[in-house]
């Protein structure tokens, strides 16, 4: 699973899982554009990791302007783009539909699906001339379901849907699409949504108990099959919806 000279593009990839990605591509020799907003990270993730593999841009997803010019300077400074990894996302609101704001909702749809929209209307030439793959982080609950999360479950499932669509579009220019979802895993995000639960007492035991395989996992457990799938090693795998779960997906406990 050896990265080197490849480029790869993410989005959100300053904190959570996407730090732990970004560390995971550098050490297997990949060159890494970072498009995150928050400024803060980006210069914690610069001075942790450094070096001219490395390129940090702040910028929001939700502006497609943002994305494309993160997207041409990575290509400037790095020559091609193999790899765009669609990361950044958000989980709040913590709500049925009937009490999601219109604002929430499409903030939500915004950040976690729309993005996906723009960073492949602005790198699929690039991926094309490289025969690059894109890698999308989902969720099994847009597969599974998950109550009080309307919205953030529609835009997974909608993630996952996407994937398989865009596995078909792009493959006759050798183009790979695949998604990798997580059920729980510890990250400033999910510290957030936790604190937002009516059980915010119990959560944590919770979010222990639904993988069979052990304790609800750090970001690695995620980065090591993103390497993976972004590699050459899965050159035959595309529209893989792939847990990596500890088999929460084979049934939720309560």
């Amino acid at each position: 699973m050896n990265l080197n000279h490849k480029t790869i593009f993410i989005t959100g990839g300053a904190s959570g899982i996407g730090r732990e990605c970004v560390a995971a591509y550098l050490c297997a020799g990949a060159r890494v554009g970072v498009l995150d907003r928050d400024e803060n990270a980006l210069n914690e993730l610069k001075t942790q990791f450094g070096g001219d593999e490395l390129l940090t841009l702040q910028g929001d997803v939700r502006q497609k302007e943002d994305i494309k010019t993160a997207i041409e300077q990575t290509v400037t400074a790095f020559g091609s783009l193999h790899v765009i990894h669609n990361n950044a996302g958000i989980a709040s609101p913590s709500k049925p539909l009937d009490q999601t704001s219109d604002d929430e909702w499409d903030s939500l749809f915004e950040i976690n699906l729309k993005s996906v929209y723009y960073t492949t209307k602005y790198g699929l030439e690039y991926l094309k001339q490289t025969r690059g793959n894109i890698l999308n982080t989902s969720s099994m609950v847009g597969e599974i379901g998950q109550e009080n999360h309307a919205a953030y479950v529609a835009a997974k499932g909608g993630m996952n849907a996407l994937t398989k669509a865009m596995a078909l579009d792009y493959a006759p220019f050798g183009i790979r699409v695949n998604a990798v979802c997580p059920a729980g895993v510890w990250t400033p995000m999910l510290r957030k949504w936790a604190g937002e639960q009516p059980n915010a007492n119990e959560i944590e035991q919770y979010l222990d108990d639904i993988h069979p395989l052990g304790d609800c996992p750090e970001g690695d457990v995620i980065a090591d099959v993103a390497v993976f799938l972004v590699s050459d090693a899965a050159r035959f795998v595309t529209g893989c919806i792939m847990p990596v779960s500890g088999g929460a997906e084979l049934g939720y406990r309560r």
